[in-house]
């Protein structure tokens, strides 16, 4: 017989929610829940579809958090089948989203009607915080609920982020943290004219190159136990006319820095626009801000976590901040210990994603021995 987990995987990866589209599946979500209790609140902003849902009115407050919506799949064609028609060969569960993260929501919930079902009385409350605006532009998403909940002071204590954070197995890696991201658009300003008379122009080209050189060769900090040393990376340089024989007016580049807890954005973007000034550019910066670094130590939520791996598949998980963003950095500046934990993510945002069905049974397994280890 199939296991819940695995039908109920199948059943989301169904639901073609290509971001922003849930497509259903909190529909489906709010039905398991409302079924073992819990009280939903729908957030819809936008073009995003949210929701809220909590069972119990006490502290501590354990929260899931996750996302209904999956990138595109691609070329259909290179798929060896359907995207969102779930197949199992060979123990492994194909489909998009099926490792990113519509395992982990499966999970989740199976994992709390057991819980609930076993603990009926269980102390503080349980929480889901769900979002089909992940994969997206994340304006309308868990940040817009986070600050709905902010405003009526409704405080999450310890969250679980559903994202493939394993490695090899489920569990061998936990993602306590995450590195903070800003992103600047640069544009140097200089004087279009032809190459021919160089008295006559600025070259914004050759005026940006020792500042680029400058600002990546920084120094930024040495990072710490929990963290690799901050990095600044160009991503895009544009800049000419097309021909070969025009100095153009503007030099633009687009750069990143993944930053550690021993900075903040105050002193990155201090240090940045002086190494500009004092090379004395004309220059315009527009900053975006992806999210600060968080990392959660060791607590009750980690060393519940850590503990329910071990107690289920007999593995020591590794801390790691390594990787992009996720919704936890939403999330932790409220002061919520904050993980993530899920299963594999080598076929995550690829052709043919897949997740082994061992692995979310065990993942199932994980989650309930964690609400076990903290609201009993």
């Amino acid at each position: 017989m199939m296991h819940d987990v695995i039908a109920l995987a199948q059943d989301l990866i169904f639901r073609e929610s290509v971001t922003p589209e849930d497509a259903g599946c909190q529909k489906l979500i709010t039905s398991k829940l409302s079924a073992v209790g819990f009280d939903i609140e729908s957030m819809v902003f936008e073009d995003t579809t949210n929701m809220w849902a909590r069972r119990g009115s006490q502290q501590p407050v354990f929260c899931f958090a996750g996302h209904t919506d999956v990138v595109p799949p691609g070329d259909l064609a290179l798929w060896n089948t359907p995207p969102f028609e779930p197949v199992i060969h060979n123990g492994m569960l194909y489909g998009r989203g099926a490792a990113d993260m519509k395992g982990s929501l499966a999970a989740m919930l199976v994992a709390t009607e057991r819980f609930v079902k076993d603990y009926p009385n269980h102390k503080g409350s349980i929480c889901y915080l769900i979002t089909s605006d992940e994969e997206g532009p994340f304006i309308n998403g868990t940040t817009r609920v986070v600050d709905t909940l902010e405003a009526r002071n409704e405080k999450i204590d310890h969250c679980i982020v559903g994202e493939p954070s394993s490695s090899h197995l489920v569990g061998d890696v936990i993602k306590n943290g995450r590195r903070g991201s800003i992103s600047g658009e640069l544009m140097i300003k200089g004087k279009q004219g032809h190459v021919a008379y160089p008295d006559h122009v600025k070259n914004p080209i050759h005026l940006a190159a020792p500042a680029l050189a400058e600002l990546s060769q920084i120094m930024w900090d040495s990072g710490n136990d929990y963290f690799p040393p901050t990095s600044f990376q160009l991503t895009n340089v544009h800049s000419g006319t097309g021909a070969t024989n025009v100095v153009p007016a503007s030099f633009t580049a687009l750069f990143n820095l993944r930053y550690s807890t021993e900075l903040n954005d105050d002193v990155i973007i201090k240090k940045v626009e002086e190494v500009l000034k004092r090379h004395q550019l004309d220059f315009d910066i527009k900053w975006t801000f992806n999210g600060k670094p968080f990392i959660t130590e060791p607590g009750t939520l980690l060393d519940s976590a850590l503990a329910a791996i071990s107690q289920v598949t007999g593995r020591k998980a590794t801390l790691s901040t390594s990787g992009g963003t996720s919704d936890g950095r939403f999330i932790a500046p409220t002061g919520a210990e904050v993980i993530e934990l899920g299963p594999c993510n080598a076929t995550i945002h690829q052709i043919n994603e897949c997740v082994s069905c061992d692995d979310l049974i065990d993942l199932t397994e994980i989650y309930y021995q964690t609400l076990v280890n903290i609201l009993c």
